[in-house]
């Protein structure tokens, strides 16, 4: 009999669900200090914890059984990933439980906003009748703007088109094919859904492109007395370019869940009566939280039973033979993945995944949703794993098709397919075990994937190598290997370097501007 320890407060139904299982032992401690947890955790199979009991390198050595490590909630900041990985221990979450609960939250704020409710409720509290200054907007007939057209981005959308809003959206990472099944206008640029909306929310990951996405000039091109909401990350607008927009009247109001200082309560939105604030409430519901409780439990039981895990967050369920097979195709699949949002930007339509020769013979399921985590994971950041990458491509409107052919070369194949074109990708693992980069757009290479490496299009001319080795070597940045390829064709070459460390903006922006360069990128892989 397998036995699970529930360090923290998950809902009575996941607990009951847990305990309905005749092959598990269920012991509920929610305070256990750190000391009796570490003296007690060897007899445990699995553990289910939220966001305090900390799963660190000093846990995993005295956690000698354990399996499983569920954590009920969506983020996973106190567990050590790699610790987990290491020792073949399944981490999962359960990132869509709330996701209804979001999204009504959202509507909540907008409404509240946009009928200034809080501000009447006060003056009424205060015994005060006065409807001054109190005239709000209907919703009806109006445009609403959504950055981010995901699962939550969906559910609004749907709810709101019942109001009988007009809906556009704007998510560069998201296929046509979503944006026709809601019935969505899909907006080119921020700047278009900007000028157009008389309401916008945001629905995005909090990651490096999506910080501070919204500052005060943006605000300027909206119209005037534009109303938004913010129930996603804290910081996704500039809370002080925000402010400052509000109290010049650019924006009539705001709604928002989420600061980016919480908990501290030093938010300039705070002391504006135009402003909704709650305290970070997009999943505090019974039902989510019953959700969260049942979807954790579901997935802990699965795990102990060796069955597919939805929401496995490190490493997919596969028996240790198999994944010492599959291991090194997949670090290749998912390389040639991250290649593409780092070298274009258009919204993929379908990916064609063709293994030719030896290659075909594997277990390729396993590369494919390999391929598609790294194709997804620049954009989406840690939603993404290899169980869910799958469901992530459907739910983005992105055909995956898979192939294998008879070759007389071993080789990975990825074919990016978007409305401007098809990016290509190859690689194969060489005999030593090395995974290598072979082709890229037709471009012939043997590249080992590195953390830091440049792709470089230059005219095919004289003098092209020595200016950005010079450059480079004027910038400190280190180049470890560098291969040149070039494309008869049009007469453009390819450098790809790889680099001992993170390259600059201003340096990519003086590489950008050296004669004969046509484009330069950083790739992180």
């Amino acid at each position: 009999m397998k036995k699970i320890i529930v360090t923290e407060k998950i809902s009575d139904k996941g607990v009951a669900l847990l305990k309905a299982q005749k092959d598990l032992q269920v012991d509920v401690e929610m305070n256990l200090s750190r000391e009796e947890l570490l003296k007690r955790i060897p007899e445990y199979d699995a553990i289910i914890v939220r966001s305090v009991t900390k799963i660190n390198e000093e846990f995993y050595e005295h956690a000698t059984n354990l399996k499983v490590v569920g954590r009920a909630g969506n983020g996973v900041d106190n567990i050590q990933m790699e610790g987990a990985t290491k020792r073949g221990i399944i981490v999962v979450n359960t990132p869509e439980s709330n996701i209804v609960s979001a999204a009504e939250h959202t509507i909540g704020l907008m409404l509240s906003s946009c009928r200034n409710t809080v501000k009447a409720h006060k003056m009424i509290e205060s015994r005060v009748w006065n409807r001054d200054g109190l005239k709000g907007m209907e919703l009806m007939g109006k445009t609403l703007g959504i950055i981010g057209l995901g699962r939550i981005g969906g559910l609004v959308t749907t709810r709101m088109q019942a109001f009988g809003m007009k809906v556009i959206a704007y998510d560069p990472y998201i296929a046509d094919a979503r944006f026709k099944k809601y019935n969505v206008k899909k907006c080119e640029t921020l700047d278009e859904l900007l000028k157009e909306s008389d309401v916008i929310t945001i629905h995005t990951p909090k990651t490096e492109e999506t910080m501070n996405m919204i500052t005060y000039k943006d605000w300027q091109k909206c119209k005037k007395g534009v109303r938004v909401v913010n129930c996603a990350r804290g910081g996704l607008y500039n809370e002080q370019d925000l402010a400052k927009a509000i109290r010049e009247g650019l924006v009539a109001s705001a709604g928002v869940d989420v600061l980016v200082d919480e908990p501290k309560p030093i938010s300039p939105l705070i002391d504006l009566p135009q402003c909704v604030l709650t305290p970070h409430l997009g999943a505090d519901t019974q039902e989510a939280q019953d959700n969260v409780g049942i979807a954790i439990a579901e997935e802990v039981i699965a795990a102990l039973r060796g069955e597919m895990v939805p929401n496995a967050v490190n490493l997919p369920a596969l028996q240790a033979g198999e994944l010492d097979t599959v291991k090194k195709f997949m670090a290749l699949g998912e390389d040639l993945g991250k290649l593409y949002y780092q070298l274009e930007h258009s919204a993929v339509e379908k990916v064609e995944v063709i293994y030719s020769g030896a290659l075909a013979e594997i277990e390729t399921d396993m590369v494919t949703r390999a391929v598609l985590k790294g194709l997804f994971e620049p954009v989406l950041k840690e939603r993404v794993n290899y169980v869910n990458a799958e469901l992530t491509a459907e739910g983005r409107g992105v055909e995956v098709i898979e192939s294998k052919e008879n070759s007389p070369v071993n080789l990975l194949t990825v074919k990016v397919h978007t409305k401007k074109g098809t990016f290509t990708a190859a690689g194969n693992v060489n005999p030593e075990g090395e995974v290598r980069i072979k082709d890229i757009n037709g471009y012939q290479f043997d590249i080992e994937p590195a953390a830091f490496m440049l792709a470089v299009n230059n005219e095919d001319k004289p003098g092209m190598i020595g200016q950005i080795g010079t450059l480079l070597g004027a910038s400190k940045v280190n180049i470890a290997t560098m291969q040149v390829s070039r494309n008869q064709q049009n007469g453009v070459a390819m450098m790809f370097l790889t680099v001992d460390s993170e390259v600059g903006k201003e340096t990519l922006k003086l590489l950008q501007g050296l004669d004969g360069i046509t484009k330069v990128q950083l790739i992180k892989i």
